[in-house]
């Protein structure tokens, strides 16, 4: 009796690997044509009579400060009128991450015990010199990150630099003084966040935006640090999932995981 369940479960097996190969060919195929039957309907590349060239550029400089409230026009294009393709840019980081985390972990790079090679927190001219330069580099990864509708900065630049002050703070105190306050958990719960906010948030204004329906977020008053509409927090979401990525990325490279 067993000897034939196993060989139904062996049958089953070989009928259900059949079934989602078939399947999934069946699917890319129709990814495929469904966005080569899109980019079928594009203009073609170069042409200055499309929207791209003659219009876009334009509606850019010279509506930009009015619609978005950003005198940043690069972040009022990225974060606004092109808000999702930032959205996918942070998407792509937080997979990389994901997917780094999942290849380290069955590998031996993870499994074997390593020590610490260089205990650079046992260096005391480091350490004190940090006491001075990381709260410098926080404190201006802050400042980049909420002007960066108002000034040259924002989300990306923003969140590198607190990334790079995280890792030198892990270098000059060692990794367990900021795994006090930013454990694993907690990054993946700030990333998660951010994305869902970030997604949830642009999805209210291209709705309102889209279909004529009364907004309560508005541009503001351009110039004020409480302007810009949205930016600014989607900025702020954009700076939580760089920082966490990158910080997270010298966890994952630096002792082989995140303990």
């Amino acid at each position: 009796m067993t000897q034939k369940n196993n060989r139904l479960t062996s049958a089953y097996r070989r009928i259900y690997r059949r079934v989602y190969m078939v399947l999934s060919i069946v699917l890319c195929i129709f990814i495929i044509g469904t966005l080569l039957w899109t980019v079928s309907y594009l203009p073609p590349y170069g042409d200055t009579n499309t929207p791209t060239h003659n219009e876009v550029a334009d509606r850019y400089v010279s509506q930009g400060l009015t619609e978005t409230g950003a005198t940043n026009i690069v972040a009022g294009m990225i974060l606004d009128y092109r808000a999702f393709d930032t959205l996918g840019e942070s998407f792509v980081l937080f997979t990389a991450f994901c997917s780094c985390l999942i290849i380290l972990q069955g590998s031996e790079f993870v499994k074997q015990h390593r020590p610490d090679k260089y205990r650079t927190f046992d260096d005391n001219i480091l350490r004190y010199t940090m006491y001075v330069i990381v709260p410098m580099v926080m404190l201006f990864g802050v400042y980049v990150l909420l002007n960066g509708h108002l000034s040259p900065g924002g989300g990306f630049s923003g969140g590198a630099i607190l990334g790079a002050g995280l890792v030198l703070m892990s270098l000059a105190f060692g990794h367990n003084t900021v795994s006090r306050f930013l454990t694993p958990h907690r990054i993946r719960v700030i990333t998660c966040c951010s994305l869902c906010f970030y997604c949830l948030a642009k999805s209210y204004s291209f709705f309102t935006g889209a279909n004529g329906l009364h907004s309560i977020i508005g541009p503001g008053v351009a110039g004020n640090i409480l302007s810009g509409g949205l930016i600014l927090p989607l900025n702020i979401a954009v700076g939580c999932v760089v920082a966490c990525t990158m910080y997270s990325f010298y966890c994952l490279f630096e002792r082989g995981d995140l303990k």
